[in-house]
């Protein structure tokens, strides 16, 4: 169990809330409004890098199930993945909000500095769990019957850190499970072969847990002082970006491996490649670097914008060659 220190939670008025001075992290909204605190709580742009793999998932089911690709399926997945991602998010903060607290870094975000109350984040993350029950009942009674227990998979991972430094890959998962629910939003079944869905879960799962790694080096210190776990915490800063590029070059192959489990072709190997130069890309920034070196402008541009770029290239080449073999098919 780890020992949380005492701290008495005395919510601050929100009514002209102010950031306390230091470090900042990046993805944050300036405005004082309820929608701008909101939308920093949850790390709004965030969804960036996440959801394209959402949208990879969809563009596979269309291969075989193209008359089931309706703008009303499209706008449900998108409210699904939306929601779920914000109830995890949210729930997130909730749970840390006593560590995010003592954590210089992390002592900005809504909860510990006022800008947002206990009361507030709880509803919000309540509203958005039923909104994703909802919409993955709207797609089909599969997605339905199992939103409950991605939900539980998705909240699971804000306690992963107490106990172990696998929580990366807890985390990896969870964002793994966007790609397979928007298939099956789209085809209301598994995919032939089985094992095409755990690949793509997979080559997420890696790709999620490689950048989550270099993030967490960030923390290291802070992790150890009070017992809670990661991989650099375990193993070091050294190790840990090696961990990380091992797990990224896992996730580059399950990606090329998808190729022989879907009709892909030379359009999406072009973006797994462009992908691959990205996070080489991104593991060039914090080469060598230190724990204490790691400064958040450093890690805003290999955590944020280079994962941007993976996912959002591999979902563009991934949907250039579904429209590439359907001209073809058309022709």
């Amino acid at each position: 169990m780890v020992r949380r220190a005492a701290l008495p939670w005395r919510p601050v008025s929100t009514q002209s809330p102010k950031l306390p001075a230091g470090p900042r992290e990046g993805q944050v909204f300036h405005g004082a409004s309820l929608a701008a605190r909101y939308a920093s709580f949850v790390k709004l742009p965030h969804t960036f890098f996440a959801l394209p793999f959402a949208g990879v998932g969809a563009v596979l089911a269309s291969y075989r199930y193209l008359d089931r690709v309706t703008a009303a399926a499209l706008f449900w997945i998108l409210v699904a993945f939306s929601a779920a991602r914000f109830a995890a998010m949210g729930f997130n903060r909730i749970v840390d909000r006593r560590q995010d607290a003592l954590n210089p870094r992390t002592a900005g975000r809504e909860l510990p500095a006022g800008r947002l109350t206990l009361r507030q984040a709880a509803v919000a993350v309540a509203v958005a769990a039923c909104g994703f029950m909802l919409a993955a009942w709207q797609l089909n009674p599969l997605c339905g019957w199992l939103s409950p227990f991605a939900l539980g998979w998705i909240l699971f991972y804000s306690y992963t850190k107490r106990f172990t430094h696998w929580a990366h890959h807890v985390l990896g998962l969870a964002l793994g499970i966007a790609p397979v629910g928007a298939y099956l939003a789209i085809a209301g079944e598994w995919a032939t072969p089985w094992i095409a869905l755990p690949v793509l879960a997979a080559a997420v799962t890696l790709w999620v847990a490689g950048f989550d790694t270099i993030y967490a080096v960030q923390d290291l210190d802070f992790d150890r002082r009070h017992g809670l776990h990661s991989i650099p915490a375990q193993h070091g800063p050294a190790a840990a970006l090696a961990l990380a590029r091992a797990f990224h070059a896992l996730a580059f192959l399950l990606f090329l491996s998808l190729r022989w489990l879907f009709p892909l072709g030379d359009l999406y190997l072009l973006g797994v490649v462009i992908g691959a130069a990205l996070l080489i890309y991104q593991h060039s920034l914090v080469r060598g670097i230190s724990a204490a070196d790691l400064d958040l402008a450093t890690i805003d541009r290999a955590f944020f914008h280079a994962n941007v770029g993976v996912s959002s290239t591999i979902f563009a080449a991934t949907l250039l060659d579904r429209l590439f073999t359907f001209h073809l098919l058309q022709s």
